[in-house]
């Protein structure tokens, strides 16, 4: 077998096998049939491409479900263990529908929206909208009316504006209206490391110093209770050394802010990471919620103050490893490239399928590392570095960077690309006027739509200038 080529990164290996599933990377119930095709929920990608084309999104339901599951138990565990309680919310930006609201909803799970949108979907899906948090750094006047109108069970104060547009809402209905206030804590967080600031340069929330003030203005109306502080530190975060940190600026606040009153609640956020590829060790989220209930409990005990309720927003570890994205190859091309100056080379293989940055943006947005499988077959092929690409009209249209497939891919061929539940398809646009893929659940041997795919018939239908009555008039 050939070593393993120059252009691969320093983390990526060359692997024994090109066709072996990491468990780490992919969901729960992913695995090979006895023909070597790659299934989900005891359905295979075959017959999954069959029915529903590509490209395809496919959630894993019993992975999704257990790693909801798995979240509220953690939280719930520890923060039972230092004698408090604990509020746990889907981020619905990760990946919303009617169906996924459902879910988490029968597991007990809060759900958190950020726009008017995401909103309608919790509620047309039957969430109870006391279980529905609300934040966003502008929200409008009518999503705010909304919100309170719908009776939601806490409203993110972003700016210092909105505290009189919310209470002006809960006039105007008869109600009280909880609210969070967002306060940005300097700590920002990313994978295993942490910064700790005294200042932010961000659009979201408010400096800790200028939170007392907003908080007695909060205190000011009778239409709002003040629930406590709320706080997001940064996304794809591994371990809890920034939650740690974090907690002890925002319960330093936290404290002094009970002379003036009560304040039930403290939101630390979310952000925990996810295995995109083998090399990645994202910490099991009940390490999480150990390590995050030990600094709470000890930091609470320093300031002689009871524990606050905690909330937490997982994010992506829900529903990013719980689903994949199936693709088919239409071209495959190799490309030499200089691997020094010296005029040394190596061939790096393009593999282009028929989606790309319209149904994954992240790989173009942030350069993302994700993992990839043939998914129709095995093959005892040496392993081939590949670079999966989309079929758009821009040289950056890239899926997966960097990864190795057995080296007789070729099109038509299936390829599945694992962990991208979470900011996918909620990402997802028309660029070049592709339709956004169908979403399909699978669990126990079957599948179901839970988001329809968009044909041309909707795209043309959005036209105005295809309108008869407009066209001739």
């Amino acid at each position: 077998m050939p070593g393993a080529n120059p252009l691969a990164p320093d983390w990526l290996d060359l692997p024994d096998d090109a066709n072996d599933l990491v468990p780490s990377v992919w969901s729960s119930t992913a695995s090979r049939d006895a023909a070597g095709a790659l299934t989900f929920g005891g359905v295979s990608a075959e017959a999954l491409a069959t029915e529903f084309g590509t490209p395809l999104y496919v959630v894993d339901e019993a992975d999704f479900r257990g790693r909801a599951k798995a979240a509220i138990e953690a939280f719930e565990q520890e923060l039972a263990r230092i004698g408090s309680r604990a509020k746990v919310y889907y981020a619905g930006k990760a990946f919303l529908s009617a169906e996924v609201c459902r879910w988490v909803s029968e597991l007990g799970l809060n759900v958190d929206v950020c726009t008017g949108g995401e909103l309608a979907v919790a509620l047309a899906a039957g969430v109870d909208p006391a279980r529905i948090g609300f934040h966003g750094n502008n929200k409008s006047r009518a999503e705010i009316d909304r919100a309170v109108a719908a009776g939601v069970g806490a409203i993110v104060i972003d700016s210092l504006v909105e505290i009189g547009r919310i209470a002006e809402a809960a006039r105007r209905h008869g109600r009280v209206q909880p609210v969070r206030l967002r306060v940005n804590s300097g700590v920002h967080a990313s994978t295993h490391e942490y910064l700790a600031t005294a200042r932010e340069d961000q659009k979201f929330g408010i400096t800790l110093a200028d939170t007392p003030a907003a908080v007695r203005e909060i205190r000011g109306h009778e239409g709002l209770t003040f629930l406590g502080l709320h706080s997001h530190i940064g996304s794809q975060i591994f371990g809890t050394d920034g939650f740690a940190e974090a907690a002890r600026r925002l319960l330093a606040v936290h404290a002094s802010l009970l002379e003036g009153g009560a304040v039930p609640e403290l939101n630390l956020g979310g952000g925990f990471g996810v295995n995109y590829t083998r090399v990645d060790d994202a910490a099991p989220i009940a390490d999480l919620a150990r390590g995050i209930a030990d600094v709470v409990a000890a930091e609470c005990a320093a300031l002689g103050i009871d524990v606050p309720v905690i909330a937490v927003e997982p994010g992506r570890v829900i529903a990013g490893p719980a689903g994949a994205t199936l693709y088919t190859v239409g071209t495959v091309k190799d490309v030499q490239v200089a691997t020094d100056d010296s005029g040394s080379s190596a061939v790096r293989r393009y593999v282009s399928v028929d989606g790309g940055m319209s149904d994954n943006a992240r790989t173009a947005l942030y350069r993302a590392d994700y993992s990839v499988r043939i998914a129709n077959r095995v093959s005892t092929s040496a392993p081939a570095l590949v670079r999966i690409a989309g079929k758009h009209c821009e040289s950056g249209d890239l899926v997966v960077l960097d990864d190795y497939l057995p080296g007789d891919v070729e099109p038509d061929d299936l390829v599945a690309v694992p962990v991208t539940g979470a900011y996918c398809w909620s990402l997802a646009s028309n660029y070049n006027h592709v339709g956004r893929p169908p979403v399909v659940a699978v669990r126990d041997g079957a599948a179901r739509v839970i988001v329809r795919g968009e044909t041309e018939s909707d795209l043309l239908a959005r036209d105005a200038g295809l309108d008869t009555e407009s066209t001739t008039a």
